[in-house]
């Protein structure tokens, strides 16, 4: 069942490792400041549709997305339907990823939180230009690179089957996907790009980046976020200050090695810090 705050954006509570842990609960206490604060509200402000991309771009890009990060989410069930007969009819669904698909659904559980806006938050970087700060001499600027790559990755897919790729099968897709990455693609469509750089420094690099600035992202890995001006005290192994995520009870009950208390860690000499929770 889902668990949602009433803070901006509606967070989720975080099940597995950091079971009930939601970071956004921290958005009024000394752990964020005010700029943490305007950047993490604009990062969970609604997107409806895209601000840089046109519509075909941001498909393909939100289905590269949905490759390399997977995530569970409601479908409407004609959607999956249509994907299923999709998979079927081009034989493309091995035994090994049907197995694997039914493991990560009995462990994620159906529609556990809502999925983070990848694409649209890739979109929202293009729109600022807001690349890496250094350019890899072999590539072309940020923005011509994830227009040249979706447009390269979408006529292939018509070209290959005959429809766009936002429009294949999840096997399809990451079969385009591997050839990408091993680079063996190429053709006027690439515009002398190579098929491997633009899977590595972008697609790669942004998809995990974008995921990664999300809270409900954090709440999955028991990040807390920047901590200012709080700061974070306990920076060695197996320490924790007591305002981070607490780790869940493993099954017999004990917490995990590192869930330690932070007062029990603590050695001679070292600095208390400031030990209020929040």
């Amino acid at each position: 069942m889902k668990t949602r705050t009433n803070r901006p954006g509606g967070g989720v509570l975080a099940r597995g490792r950091y079971a009930g842990y939601d970071v956004l609960a921290k958005r009024d206490t000394p752990s964020w400041n005010d700029a943490t604060r305007r950047v993490l509200d604009a990062r969970l402000a609604p997107r409806e549709a895209p601000r840089y991309l046109d519509a075909r771009q941001f498909a393909t890009l939100d289905a590269v997305c949905a490759r390399i990060v997977a995530q569970s989410e409601p479908r409407d069930a004609r959607q999956a339907d249509a994907e299923a007969d999709a998979a079927a009819e081009a034989e493309v669904e091995t035994a090994t990823e049907a197995a694997a698909a039914a493991e990560t659904a009995a462990n994620e559980g159906a529609s556990t939180r809502a999925p983070i806006p990848v694409a649209a938050l890739i979109d929202e970087r293009l729109l600022h230009d807001e690349g890496d700060g250094y350019r890899d001499a072999r590539m072309p600027s940020y923005r011509e690179a994830w227009r040249i790559g979706l447009a390269a990755l979408d006529a292939h897919a018509r070209a290959e089957h005959g429809r766009p790729f936002a429009s294949l099968a999840g096997a399809e897709r990451d079969a385009i996907l591997r050839a990408a990455q091993r680079g063996a693609l190429d053709g006027p469509a690439w515009r002398g790009m190579s098929s491997a750089l633009f899977f590595s420094k972008r697609v790669l690099s942004d998809v995990a980046s974008a995921y990664y600035s999300h809270p409900l992202a954090w709440n999955e890995i028991g990040f807390g976020g920047p901590a200012s001006p709080r700061g974070y005290v306990r920076m060695d192994f197996n320490r924790r200050d007591p305002w981070e995520a607490p780790l869940a009870a493993r099954d017999d009950g004990r917490a995990d090695a590192d869930a330690a208390s932070p007062r029990r860690l603590a050695q001679p000499g070292k600095r208390k810090g400031n030990r209020d929770a929040d």
